[in-house]
């Protein structure tokens, strides 16, 4: 994202970190089964860690199918920002409004160039915050210099 700044791009939150959460399922998963196959008299400590496996698969699939419905477009000197899978809400701003974009990131999110992006604006819609995204900083570079330009 250099140079002149694009009238259209589409953020949506990061899978990063859902990867860990897929692969400790897979790994509680495999201990259940090496525990199922070498130790029968723990089948009950087997079939417990094959649900926890489950059960966590599940948690994070629905986590990582919410993360699709959640999107922060920029198109032209608007923002747009829409979550819900089945429900939706959608909050538009005008760019020329944005005052302040604040990016947050912690010492993991760092390493992993993840974070969140706070947008403040003016007047009654106040703050926006979109979690987990990749390369925050760009972004809101980006939308400052949007907002620049959508101001002119």
């Amino acid at each position: 994202m250099s140079g002149v700044p694009v009238a259209h791009m589409v953020v949506r939150p990061s899978t990063k970190l859902l990867i860990p959460h897929y692969v400790l399922s897979g790994l509680v998963f495999v201990a259940g089964i090496v525990v199922y196959l070498q130790y029968p008299e723990y089948r009950n400590l087997a079939y417990a860690l094959l649900i926890v496996a489950i059960v966590w698969d599940v948690v994070t699939i629905i986590k990582h199918m919410k993360r699709r419905f959640v999107s922060l477009t920029l198109d032209g000197d608007r923002l747009r920002y829409e979550e819900g899978m089945l429900s939706k809400s959608t909050r538009s701003l005008n760019l020329a409004k944005v005052q302040d974009v604040r990016v947050e990131q912690s010492v993991m999110g760092r390493m992993l160039r993840v974070g969140s992006l706070t947008l403040e604006t003016a007047g009654e819609t106040g703050r926006l915050t979109m979690e987990n995204i990749d390369s925050p900083q760009q972004v809101a570079d980006h939308i400052l210099a949007l907002a620049r330009r959508a101001k002119v």
